[in-house]
């Protein structure tokens, strides 16, 4: 799926694109904003993620002219918190309306669910698909070759963060807030428990030793 970015800040796109790729979406981002048009219909996106504070024209108007000769969804980030700006967005073809800051988490569950909406059904959209392994997203089954096991949901959150990020070794804080949000109650203990249960269930499927620790900072989940 190919998902193009109309944003003008260089860090919110790149942000973005880190973490779409993670999830295998194909991200190319619009840096002329005078050829809008021509680069939606050069590069036919699966899906448009439109910022509305834009250079020249704003994303109200380039809606509008997308809609002139496209269908593709198209999900307006912004800023900007008036309900009017939301009515505005889906009065000039907008699909879909997100707030800034993102929570990332939400971000991605919109474009899943509008790709599902909008496309033919493809169960891979919900399967979370790194190297040897499979992560469903709706029955957070975990499956290694024929071998499938369960996780509850803060063994699956765990787990999502670190398939993402396959063979790479992620914080405890990182961890600690993808699955409790804030830091400020949560010792390492509590994530040290999750993560010997994940272990404890990998072991169950023949994957001993999948998840490794680095002192002092974290764990990966290795895919050798």
């Amino acid at each position: 799926m190919k998902i193009l970015i109309i944003e003008d800040d260089k860090i919110i796109r790149e942000s973005f694109k880190l973490e779409l790729n993670k999830w295998n979406f194909k991200v190319n981002y619009v840096e002329n904003f005078n050829t809008i048009t021509e680069q939606v219909k050069e590069l036919k996106p699966h899906i448009i993620l439109l910022d509305i504070n834009l250079p020249s024209y704003n994303g109200y108007y380039w809606c509008q002219e997308i809609r002139k000769f496209s269908t593709v969804p198209i999900i307006f980030i912004s800023s900007r918190h008036e309900s009017m700006d939301q009515v505005m967005a889906m009065q000039m073809g907008g699909d879909d309306f997100i707030e800034k800051p993102f929570n990332m988490n939400v971000v991605i569950s919109k474009i899943q669910a509008l790709i599902r909406r909008t496309y033919e059904f493809n169960e891979d959209l919900n399967v979370l698909k790194k190297g040897k392994y499979n992560l469903s997203l709706d029955t957070m089954m975990f499956t290694y070759k024929e071998n499938s096991i369960e996780f509850t949901h803060t063994e699956y959150l765990i787990m999502q963060l670190l398939l993402q990020n396959l063979n790479h070794f992620v914080s405890r804080n990182s961890l600690i807030e993808r699955c409790w949000e804030s830091s400020h109650f949560i010792d390492d203990n509590t994530l040290a428990v999750n993560i010997a249960r994940l272990r404890k269930k990998l072991k169950s499927i023949d994957l001993e030793g999948a998840i490794e620790t680095k002192k002092n900072y974290g764990y990966r989940l290795k895919d050798d």
